[in-house]
């Protein structure tokens, strides 16, 4: 068994995935109204934790690679910190180059998915920060065995997979994502090949055999009145948006995705 997993994504309707690279909000909606709707959703969630790749990793986990001298010959096989009934910040690092410096990332217990091809200086690394860590095959690649774990091991039930594209493209080769939470902001990208929230590199794979659209909520400013400017499916962005626009974004849920 392993946890259910959520895709919780924002993008742009051109399904992009920076942020930065985003055509400005429309006037009158301040730039944190949308990383407020992100998080509100993302704690609605309860989820025991939550996912993401190795670049993302390092730069929330803001740590550096200290010199361990000398390190003892470890065993590849699961190491669990103490954990203390907080929820996981999981990071997938096959090459082992995310650096923690201590035992959380904002506040959440971190645990590093690895290749077993790692030095044993990180291994020692990650204990003495009191990190938790689980391998995925020699490679790392192996995503469904790490999975399991993180729900024997740690008794994950839900988790939240939340990017980048690339990370979660390979999830979704792997069909490991059940459900996806995406929030479409008022805003384009437009730039011919930039990163998509879901990036998967590999050979071309048939479709699901089922996708179900569960629903679609368009979702307000905060502290502004009832009722929408713009309803859901037509998006106003910041290039020619009323100034008394009241829609920030508009989230929809699929679930049902299976493999062929």
């Amino acid at each position: 068994m392993r946890p259910h997993i959520i895709c919780h994504m924002g993008t742009s309707i051109d399904g992009r995935l920076h942020p930065s690279r985003f055509t400005k909000a429309a006037a009158g909606i301040p730039a944190d109204v949308l990383r407020g709707h992100y998080e509100r959703i993302h704690d609605g969630f309860n989820a025991d934790g939550w996912i993401i790749g190795r670049v993302t990793m390092n730069e929330m986990a803001k740590g550096t690679e200290r010199h361990i001298a000398n390190p003892p010959k470890l065993p590849r096989e699961a190491h669990l910190g103490n954990r203390d009934g907080r929820k996981l910040a999981v990071g997938i690092d096959p090459s082992g180059r995310v650096h923690f410096g201590k035992d959380n990332v904002g506040g959440d217990h971190a645990v590093a998915v690895l290749g077993e091809q790692v030095s044993d200086a990180h291994l020692a690394e990650l204990r003495e920060d009191g990190a938790s860590y689980v391998f995925a095959g020699r490679k790392g690649d192996d995503l469904p065995g790490a999975m399991a774990q993180l729900a024997s091991l740690f008794g994950a039930k839900t988790l939240l997979l939340e990017g980048g594209g690339g990370i979660n493209g390979a999830f979704l080769k792997h069909w490991l994502i059940d459900e996806f939470s995406t929030l479409i902001f008022p805003a384009v990208d437009g730039i011919a090949g930039s990163q998509s929230i879901v990036d998967y590199h590999g050979p071309r794979r048939r479709p699901p055999r089922r996708r179900a659209v569960a629903a679609a909520h368009p979702l307000r400013d905060a502290g502004r009145r009832n009722g929408l400017a713009a309803p859901c499916g037509r998006a106003r962005t910041g290039l020619n948006a009323p100034r008394r626009s009241t829609q920030s974004a508009t989230r929809l849920v699929m679930r049902g995705l299976m493999p062929a």
